[in-house]
């Protein structure tokens, strides 16, 4: 089978960027070629479509809005106020509730207000900041997260093509053993039973290979959800297993790790935004002062200036003092200053719970910390095992291929049975398989250190 394709375009959503129209990712059309994916594009196509990293993204936006919210607050607000108020009329002017202006009461007025105190009040913008940041963290822990599984999906196809290849050379050398047993036994120089033992042996080495086709296709299902928006698994990945490939320094992986980890930000980010929760709660103890400007009209008559005699006062319980015309349109102003004396221990409830919520989120810290020091030290232990046994798993191949060779040349002299042959048959295809996902096994555990790292 050849596991060689075209190259394939992608589309880098995550980041912000678009590339022009015709390197957009898209999903390989029926009798097509299909696209040969790389590691990096199968892991930019998995952040493109994958509905944990587009939820996560939603909800920075939302994070983002809270924190123009939140910066808005401080500033002057403008309102309209439109209000008609109609009274039943009773023959006195303010008809039959003394407490209003008269039967018919307009106002029109724009309102402005402003809490004064709010200029100096930074906590809630700095803590709606501090929100939005974790907000961009949790987005990368669940990038790095979708990483390693694309990862693990990738080279379970690269793994799945290498055991189908072996399969097609272990059915090669069954089908060259049934020709040598045949041709001995037209020589008589072995038993009818030698053939139907090769014969036996050729059947179990096509059911490998039919078992190793449909490896490889639930292998791509697997991966073939994430990397398309609508799922397919007519795609090829490269073959890129390195036994070359560089293990950085345990020093180096740690250092790495401390400065780039997602999980490390976001709970720096939890415990920063912790802080700021116990500034603003301990803002109801304090006062607020607020100012409101009105201007615009109140008044019985919809004019700037009435067109009819006025009481000069606007109350009916006072003298009938009447004016020819009186001016509706001006402005008034308030100022209003809150002290709070009491709420049943509520403003203090507030405190205490953002002051254990912020040692919550310091013990987070802490676990975090630990935690991401124990995965470094457990990958790199993984790597480092894995790479350790390559050259032996190398040499395991190198020796069951030379044992498979001597032993058919032993059969062919008459020195070695049948079964001897099988075994040296399945002992090479045991050892090819073992080395593929020895590969593997470092290559993931490799990538997955680089995850933690923030290499990859």
């Amino acid at each position: 089978m050849n596991f060689k394709g075209l190259a394939w375009c992608c589309s880098l959503v995550f980041t912000g960027l678009s590339l022009p129209s015709d390197c957009q990712a898209q999903t390989p059309q029926p009798g097509a070629a299909p696209p040969a994916i790389k590691l990096a594009q199968a892991l930019t196509r998995a952040r493109q479509y994958a509905g944990q990293i587009q939820s996560a993204n939603l909800a920075v936006l939302q994070a983002h809005e809270d924190a123009v919210q939140a910066r808005a607050a401080r500033l002057p607000s403008l309102s309209a106020l439109n209000q008609f108020l109609y009274t039943e009329g009773n023959g006195t002017p303010s008809g039959v509730y003394v407490a209003n202006d008269g039967v018919h009461v307009y106002n029109e007025q724009a309102v402005l207000h402003q809490e004064l105190l709010a200029v100096t009040r930074n906590g809630e913008v700095r803590r709606a900041s501090a929100a939005e940041a974790l907000a961009r963290a949790k987005v990368e822990v669940a990038a790095r997260g979708l990483d390693a599984t694309v990862v693990g999906d990738y080279y379970g196809v690269v793994s799945a093509q290498r055991h189908f290849a072996n399969a097609q050379t272990s059915l090669q050398e069954a089908e060259r053993f049934v020709a040598i047993t045949r041709d001995l036994e037209k020589g008589g120089e072995s038993a009818h039973a030698d053939v139907v033992k090769a014969q036996i042996d050729l059947e179990q080495r096509r059911r490998d290979l039919r078992e190793a086709e449909a490896a490889i296709e639930k292998a791509k299902i697997a991966l073939g959800v994430l990397i398309f928006p609508d799922f397919s698994s007519n795609f090829e990945v490269v073959d890129d297993l390195n036994p070359a490939a560089t293990l950085p320094e345990l020093a180096e992986a740690r250092s790495q790790a401390t400065a780039s980890n997602p999980d490390l930000k976001s709970a720096q980010a939890s415990l920063l935004e912790s802080g700021y929760d116990i500034g603003v709660a301990r803002y109801g103890y304090l006062p607020s002062l607020s100012v409101d400007f009105f201007y615009g009209i109140d008044a019985n008559q919809f004019a700037v200036r009435t067109d009819y005699a006025t009481q000069a006062t606007g109350r009916s319980t006072l003298p009938d003092y009447e004016l020819n015309g009186r001016k509706n349109l001006g402005y008034s102003a308030a100022i209003t200053l809150n002290v709070p004396l009491w709420n049943w221990g509520a403003t203090h409830s507030k405190v205490k719970q953002a002051e254990e919520k912020r040692e919550q989120a310091q013990l987070d810290l802490a676990l975090t910390r630990r935690t991401l020091s124990s995965a470094v030290a457990s990958m790199y232990a993984e790597a480092r095992a894995a790479q350790s046994q390559l050259d032996s798993l190398r040499s395991s191949v190198d020796l069951a291929a030379e044992s498979l060779r001597l032993t058919v040349l032993r059969y062919q002299a008459g020195e070695a049975v049948a079964l001897e042959v099988s075994d040296a048959q399945a002992t090479v295809t045991t050892a090819r398989n073992a080395y593929d996902d020895g590969l593997a096994r470092y290559r993931v555990a490799l990538d997955n250190l680089k995850i933690l790292t923030g290499t990859l």
